[in-house]
């Protein structure tokens, strides 16, 4: 998970012990902008419910972690560029655009997420994404494997 691309909510400069839910979700997504799982994990519920919307819900903190550990291999990255973030009450809505690296592939796309933070821990995580976008994606992946070039960057803030 750790990309060479800064998150834009702020880098980690040591610890954060603001509990607002935009703080949390913003040091969230920092860390696993950078790799940083186990320090990801400590912000989220034991009873977790993490949904891509349209995809199968995954529920509980140790198979979220399962999940994202996957992302901690040489040859599979993570990224993340959070444009908007924003607070009311509970909850937090994100304006992103995530990356996969899978190898010379690099998979970068749109998401809005809504997080509901109870406590300072997260409990709720759920993504939205367009399928269209996702071709446009893989088919940019494809291209920017070929000509180096045209491998996608995050956009600037």
């Amino acid at each position: 998970m750790a990309m060479n691309t800064p998150q834009n909510n702020g880098s980690h400069t040591g610890p954060d012990t603001d509990t607002s839910p935009l703080r949390v979700v913003a040091r969230y997504l920092d860390a696993l902008n950078d790799g940083r799982l186990e320090e990801a994990m400590a912000l989220v519920a034991k009873d977790i419910v993490y949904t891509n919307v349209s995809l199968p819900t995954i529920h509980g903190r140790r198979r979220v972690a399962k999940l994202l550990s996957l992302f901690n291999h040489d040859w599979l990255d993570f990224g993340v560029v959070t444009h908007r973030i924003a607070e009311n009450g509970t909850a937090v809505l994100t304006e992103r655009h995530d990356a996969l690296t899978l190898g010379p592939l690099r998979f970068q796309f749109w998401v809005c997420g809504t997080f509901e933070v109870v406590d300072g821990q997260i409990v709720l995580w759920r993504d939205y994404f367009d399928y269209f976008n996702m071709v446009k994606a893989s088919g940019r992946a494809i291209a920017g494997a070929v000509i180096p070039a045209l491998r996608p960057r995050f956009p600037d803030r």
